[in-house]
């Protein structure tokens, strides 16, 4: 697609989010995740950045249905300690109207060839959080590593959904969110190291 086709298409997905996470490349994050799916799959987040906790980022272009974040804002107050949505002008009245009032939002624009984002509002923290739920985000390994501090029982035995509840029991919020955190960054860098060696190969 030349530029000129660019500028006259719909502001999509794409575009949006290479703006977004060159955005919040500026901040320093320890991880930005794509596509991390949560509340054992059930959804799937955008674009998560992890500083001490994972912050999720939900975008809607000019041509994608933004009622869908009814649904999928559901699970995304239950697994991550803030949210933003990241839309479109033609969808912003609707985004302030169906948007749950503790989500973060920013607009995306066409400014020549470049994508610019400006904050409508920040994110707060979410009243919704819910401990267990959030911890399904991880690996059944990446919860064991976790577990092993907080039980005696044999980890080897218990299933993810015992493992998340183990945890959730013995620890409060923000060491919990920090444990996310450090699991997802851990992940990240994994598999960018994958991703290396890969490419080396090859």
């Amino acid at each position: 697609m030349n530029p000129i086709d660019e500028i006259s298409s719909p502001l999509g997905d794409k575009d949006i989010r290479r703006s977004l996470i060159r955005k919040l490349s500026t901040q320093a994050p320890k991880a930005i995740i794509e596509e991390l799916r949560v509340h054992n799959g059930n959804a799937i987040a955008d674009v998560v950045t992890v500083h001490s906790e994972p912050h999720c980022y939900e975008i809607k272009g000019e041509g994608d249905n933004i009622q869908r974040i009814l649904t999928q804002g559901k699970f995304y107050d239950l697994v991550f300690g803030k949210v933003t949505l990241v839309t479109t002008e033609n969808h912003l009245a609707k985004a302030l109207a169906l948007a749950p009032e503790h989500w973060g939002i920013i607009v995306a624009k066409r400014a020549g060839q470049e994508v610019k984002l400006s904050h409508s509002r920040s994110a707060k923290k979410n009243p919704g959080f819910n401990k267990q739920l959030a911890l399904l985000t991880l690996w059944r390994s990446e919860l064991a590593e976790v577990a092993i501090s907080v039980t005696d029982e044999k980890i080897s035995k218990l299933t993810r959904a015992c493992l998340s509840q183990i945890i959730a029991e013995n620890l409060g919020q923000e060491k919990l969110m920090k444990n996310i955190g450090e699991k997802l960054i851990a992940r990240s860098a994994k598999l960018e190291n994958q991703d290396t060696y890969k490419s080396y190969a090859h």
